[in-house]
């Protein structure tokens, strides 16, 4: 690791003192309970929803989308720097490529069999689920075998845009 990245990677995490990460799992423990109260949490009702017989969650995450998108307008408009971090709020341009395409592809293949989301999946063990164990194992290897796989084809780990 060069010394400016190290550099980097120290200020990030002066950034973020003790209130800050008590923040994020305040705002983690509100999430994994909106998740549960709403049923997100529940494999079965999301395999529901995916099969179009129970459309109820589309209004939990249209609801989530409408929360979610006024308050960025809003945060934006009323100050230019984030409130935690100080930072200016800028856009962050992703490529569109085929990496896009095949992750989005087995995201999608992989919730639909399983029924659950990388992050209902926390909060649907958190209701006692315990055989989602299996879910989150598979989550865990096929981030290890993506890290791998791109290691060994590819040049860089990642190559940031333009924009970043």
């Amino acid at each position: 690791m060069s010394r400016k990245a190290s550099k980097k990677t120290k200020e990030n995490r002066n950034e973020r003192g003790p209130l800050f990460m008590l923040l994020i799992l305040v705002g983690g423990l509100i999430f994994g309970f909106g998740l549960g109260f709403s049923q997100m949490a529940k494999p079965e009702i999301v395999l529901q929803f995916l099969q179009f017989e129970d459309l109820g969650l589309l209004f939990v995450m249209g609801g989530a989308a409408v929360v979610t998108g006024t308050t960025f307008a809003v945060a934006t408009r009323l100050s230019g720097r984030a409130p935690l971090t100080g930072k200016a709020y800028t856009r962050r341009l992703k490529s569109f490529d085929k990496n896009v395409l095949v992750g989005g592809g087995i995201f999608g293949v992989g919730w639909g069999i399983s029924g659950i989301c990388p992050g209902a999946a926390y909060a649907s063990l958190g209701l006692g689920n315990y055989l989602i164990l299996f879910g989150i194992g598979g989550m865990f290897a096929g981030a290890y075998l993506q890290g791998l796989w791109r290691k060994r084809y590819t040049d860089t780990p990642s190559s940031p845009t333009s924009a970043e």
